[in-house]
């Protein structure tokens, strides 16, 4: 588990649903899971107890439906990030949910893929908004418009662009060299994913790495970015 992971919170009827959603995010780093609701009215109440960094819900519940629950959580003052995922896909439902502050909008049926990329983007701007209180027009045209710019279609399945750029700013920084451990334990991302995205950074010519040998045990491999 990352550390001081965004809390996620699930609203969505359809058993079936809920449990994708819950098996796809369970996937992914630096989220955690803390409830569930079947209904909107059971959403509300759950976000008022719980506070949850980021809520997941559908448009068509019982009892109340996602745009009435997303406006009614706003007029109570309420800032909980919404990402809508439902069958809803009329331009009226769209604009409607986005004017309310939806932070993503996803059409079932949707792949794996498409939930990382969401939840992907949804992690880098919920960072750098946390660890900012003023921005220049440069930082903040980033934080709109760079993600929605960026294309994974040549990345290998499994990577992702927003998670392999974090990793190649965090070494570019840094100017040296360290471990996957390392980076992974500084950027809440898990030992083997760190690797992974490493390791094609060093297929790609923007980083290397070379050994070094310990007293005890196995030699470990340092990543840095490539010097000139």
């Amino acid at each position: 588990m990352a550390k001081n992971p965004i809390t996620v919170l699930l609203i969505e009827d359809d058993p079936m649903v809920l449990a994708i959603n819950r098996s796809y995010i369970n996937q992914l780093d630096g989220f955690n899971i803390i409830g569930t609701a079947s209904n909107g009215t059971e959403g509300i109440q759950l976000i008022r107890k719980l506070n949850p960094d980021l809520a997941i819900m559908d448009v068509y519940m019982p009892q109340q439906d996602g745009l009435k629950m997303l406006k009614q959580l706003r007029s109570e003052g309420y800032q909980t990030d919404i990402i809508m995922i439902t069958a809803a896909s009329d331009l009226e439902t769209v604009k409607y949910a986005l004017q309310y502050g939806a932070v993503d909008y996803i059409v079932k049926p949707f792949t794996f893929e498409r939930i990382q990329q969401a939840f992907e983007n949804y992690l880098v701007r919920h960072r750098q908004f946390k660890k900012k209180k003023e921005v220049t027009q440069a930082e903040l045209d980033t934080m709109l418009f760079q993600l929605e710019r960026r294309k994974d279609t040549t990345l290998p399945k499994g990577l992702n662009s927003v998670t392999l750029e974090r990793i190649f700013d965090f070494l570019n920084a840094k100017k040296t060299s360290y471990y996957a451990d390392e980076v992974a334990e500084s950027l809440g991302i898990a030992r083997v994913t760190a690797r992974r995205y490493l390791e094609y950074l060093v297929q790609c010519g923007k980083a290397e790495v070379f050994m070094e040998y310990q007293k005890v045990g196995r030699p470990k491999n340092r990543y840095q970015t490539k010097r000139k």
